[in-house]
């Protein structure tokens, strides 16, 4: 029996990453080996226990191998993956919203029996808050959704965007101020905006 060995790719992170480019058979073994870990603490970070994550896992490094004329910068691997990977987890997460709408709205679950719904009041609120989290700018977008929707500590959160804590913490401020300023001209989720960050308690049920 003859053993085939793997490809193997010996080289620093910018030879790698050229190495991708060019089609290099080992170089994307390489690339995932060094990265995988990292994403995969991302995608568990953003959805928890779901049991699709080991799939969207190479969801990522799929789009990642696609795209990968637009890393400039071998050292921005990890950031830049990051920011897939969430992208990845954000539409996971849309999906399970909208299957988890049309569940409610089956007929199984709209019978007089079962179990009392979310007030319309409340589905328009949520819908409203969602709709102000998806229009702030990306980077923003992702220090506000971790913090104050998946509940992450500020430290956890910096490590998941691969960014310093006081970085993150000014996207996390200027996140804040943003949504803050429009969603005071939605009058139907006033109820959750006031001083400080007691809204982001009641959304998360953190402190």
């Amino acid at each position: 029996m003859t053993v085939v060995a793997p490809l193997t790719f010996a080289g620093d992170r910018a030879t790698l990453i050229r190495a991708l480019r060019d089609g290099h058979p080992g170089a994307a073994v390489a690339f995932y080996d060094e990265h995988a870990g990292h994403v995969l603490h991302t995608l568990r970070s953003m959805l928890g226990a779901d049991e699709e994550v080991p799939d969207l896992l190479q969801e990522v490094f799929m789009r990642g191998f696609k795209s990968i004329d637009q890393l400039r910068e071998a050292e921005s691997a990890r950031s830049w993956l990051t920011k897939i990977a969430i992208w990845v987890a954000g539409h996971q997460r849309r999906l399970k919203a909208r299957r988890n709408r049309l569940r409610v709205l089956s007929p199984e679950h709209t019978s007089p029996s079962h179990c009392e719904q979310p007030s319309l009041d409340d589905r328009r609120s949520v819908y409203h808050f969602y709709d102000l989290v998806g229009q702030l700018p990306l980077n923003e977008r992702m220090a506000f959704t971790l913090r104050y929707v998946e509940g992450m500590t500020l430290p956890a959160a910096a490590e998941a965007c691969a960014t310093s804590l006081a970085t993150f913490k000014r996207r996390l401020a200027r996140a804040q101020r943003r949504f803050l300023r429009r969603a005071r001209e939605r009058p139907c989720i006033q109820d959750w905006v006031g001083t400080g960050t007691g809204w982001a308690a009641r959304r998360t049920g953190t402190s």
